[in-house]
């Protein structure tokens, strides 16, 4: 199975540091954000992985190159060269297909380059399990954090994610950014046409096609220089 690193965003809120520097290249403990998806990519016997870039999309493919250091083969679907910018998470998804997939029934990982969760484990068994099942997805959620009170997706006693409010534990949790996605998730979607993630979990999980289960490991979205910060000085 194939994996998709999302890593085409501007980064604005954690300007200045991303105007010179693409977010996913900015360092945590000592090495870029993505390399740790990389290292835990190939770790877990993941070869074969696209990047979609936008920002800085030139920088990403020069310090990656084809990812032979990191023991996987690397491609690239640049956004920002083919359509001037960013086409946020389900249409970079929808241009990357060609790349990921052969037919609307395979799947593949989906991870965020910004987001920090050095334990996950991108697990073959997890994988074949949702190969084998009709689901359109299954997600990881986190508790939520300070700056994200509310959540998005409650989480039923059989493992299916709810979009319209909390589960039988009366709560709502994060998306972390991880998930195990089948093709036809965004085949409706136009390669080359912007669009967003969340509509689509939205639909399938009032549909009951998208399941979900709960991250305990370390995880932080990394959006701000002071978020960047703190994580790097609670190391030191």
């Amino acid at each position: 199975m194939k994996a998709i690193i999302l890593a085409a965003g501007r980064g604005e809120r954690m300007r200045p540091l991303t105007d010179a520097t693409p977010k996913p290249l900015l360092e945590v403990r000592g090495k870029p954000l993505i390399e740790w998806h990389l290292e835990a990519l190939a770790r877990d016997g993941v070869r074969e992985v696209v990047i979609n870039t936008a920002w800085l999309e030139e920088r990403i493919v020069d310090a990656l190159g084809d990812g032979s250091r990191w023991g996987v083969t690397l491609a690239y679907s640049m956004e920002g060269r083919d359509h001037g910018g960013a086409l946020e998470t389900a249409g970079g998804i929808a241009k990357a297909l060609p790349r990921l997939v052969d037919a609307a029934c395979d799947s593949f990982w989906v991870v965020s380059a910004d987001v920090f969760v050095p334990g996950f484990r991108f697990d073959a068994q997890a994988a074949r399990r949702f190969a084998a099942s009709d689901r359109l997805a299954h997600v990881w959620l986190v508790p939520n954090p300070p700056y994200h009170p509310n959540g998005d997706f409650g989480l039923d006693a059989q493992g299916f994610g709810l979009a319209d409010g909390p589960g039988p534990d009366g709560r709502r949790w994060t998306y972390a950014n991880l998930a195990l996605c089948r093709a036809a998730l965004v085949a409706g979607i136009v390669p080359g046409t912007k669009a967003g993630l969340g509509r689509l979990l939205f639909e399938g999980m009032r549909e009951r096609r998208i399941s979900a289960e709960v991250y305990a490991g370390e995880w932080e979205n990394v959006g701000t220089p002071q978020q960047l910060a703190a994580l790097n000085a609670r190391v030191a």
